[in-house]
């Protein structure tokens, strides 16, 4: 908590609120929770939304009560995981936050905005809490190892300095994982002149299957395949390629990804450049065949060319707008003359009579023709970029337009 920020003045100035922490795991909001409890003199209570139920809640309300009444005292009632909690589990701390019973203070690595309820989210404040940077996990590695009555044992860990980068990047911002692989890494460590030493090699076995941070389902997966489209979307390859693997380092289905591939192609590029999106069905179908990890070769092949390539939106556009008239305008007949007629009934009901068979045209199109239902005025949705393919796509429209502008003054 830097100096003057808003947590840090409400602690100072004795201002206890309930709030929410959200961040990825480890990066102590259960240590800052305890610290705003022994900062303010309150009573500690701690529960875990994986393990506890209502009973737990009620067990843990009255003990704050117990506090507030026997001993004048606040109670910070700490939730973790509160994002496992249902709705009725969330309700029932409602009260007793109104009536000031606990201060409460929720732990989560999932967006409250999704997760929490609105009625529990409009009497706490969010705050996030940031991955840890390097240099904070250096700082903490060093404190562990020097620290024999809360660290490691009784001996002093001697570590160089590139060991403790090496087991500082491992940890990916997380400060349990670099204490968990900190610990194991002491175990191995080397005896000698009264020393524990932990080598390179030591840190480089213990870190070897570790996993950068990804969360299948979870808001780290969102941004990352949304970094990635966007990226995309931006044509700026490099970066396109970097969340790329980030996702496959990080364990997820390249699967997904090919699939999320081939609507960036439709989406994004759309006639521009129709090639991509072959490129990107050929990528998902080579990854089936070839498997992991030689197709994830061929759907980074795909990424860098989408990313590269002219784009154009209009058509995600232009089905957005059509979609939107379709659901508005409810359901339309579809014009006599569109209609087929397969049977002698249909042709004497008129069924396609008067309708214009476009390869008798001249050019293959029958200028001024209406292909809309009658009660709908003819519109445009598609509007052609000028780039890429479309750029030709967009000429055609323009002279078939001036085909039925023409046709039209000719019969009015």
């Amino acid at each position: 908590m830097a100096p003057g920020k808003p947590l840090r003045r409400a602690i100072e100035e004795d201002k206890l609120h309930s709030m929410v922490f959200w961040g990825p795991p480890g990066t102590g909001k259960t240590t800052l929770a305890r610290l705003i409890a022994n900062t303010c003199g309150a009573q500690f209570l701690s529960l875990s939304a994986v393990l506890s139920g209502v009973k737990d809640i009620r067990a843990a309300i009255d003990k704050a009560h117990h506090f507030k009444q026997i001993e004048q005292r606040p109670t910070v009632l700490f939730v973790d995981e509160v994002h496992r909690f249902n709705k009725s589990q969330q309700d029932a701390f409602l009260p007793h936050v109104e009536d000031g019973t606990v201060f409460f203070i929720g732990a989560t690595t999932e967006n409250p905005s999704f997760e929490l309820n609105n009625a529990l989210l409009s009497r706490v404040r969010t705050y996030v809490l940031k991955r840890l940077e390097v240099d904070d996990i250096k700082q903490l590695i060093t404190a562990a190892s020097h620290d024999r009555e809360r660290g490691l044992g009784d001996r002093d860990l001697q570590m160089s300095d590139d060991s403790q980068l090496l087991l500082a990047q491992a940890a990916d911002g997380d400060a349990r994982r670099a204490l968990n692989l900190l610990e194991i890494a002491a175990d191995l460590a080397e005896e000698g002149d009264g020393k524990a030493v932990i080598t390179e090699d030591i840190i480089k076995e213990v870190t070897s299957q570790g996993l950068r941070r990804f969360d299948k389902g979870g808001d780290i997966f969102y941004d990352q395949i949304s970094a990635l489209h966007k990226s995309v979307r931006g044509t700026d390859p490099d970066a396109a390629l970097y969340w790329f693997c980030r996702m496959i380092d990080g364990g997820c289905d390249p699967l997904y990804i090919a699939r999320r591939v081939v609507r960036m192609a439709s989406e994004d590029i759309g006639n521009a450049d129709p090639r991509g999106l072959q490129l990107a069905l050929n990528a998902w179908d080579s990854y089936e065949r070839l498997g992991s990890p030689e197709g994830e070769l061929v759907i980074a092949q795909a990424v860098v060319y989408l990313a590269c390539a002219a784009k154009s939106n209009a058509v995600y556009s232009a089905y957005k707008t059509a979609m939107q008239d379709a659901r508005d305008s409810g359901t339309l007949d579809v014009p006599i003359q569109l209609r087929n007629a397969p049977t002698k009934l249909m042709k004497e009901l008129g069924y396609g009579k008067d309708y214009r068979y476009a390869h008798d045209e001249d050019d293959a199109y029958a200028a001024g023709e209406k292909y809309f239902p009658d009660e709908l005025e003819v519109r445009q949705y598609y509007f052609p970029v000028e780039r890429g393919l479309e750029i030709r796509i967009r000429e055609k429209l323009k002279h078939l337009n001036n085909l039925n502008k023409a046709k039209a003054k000719d019969t009015g």
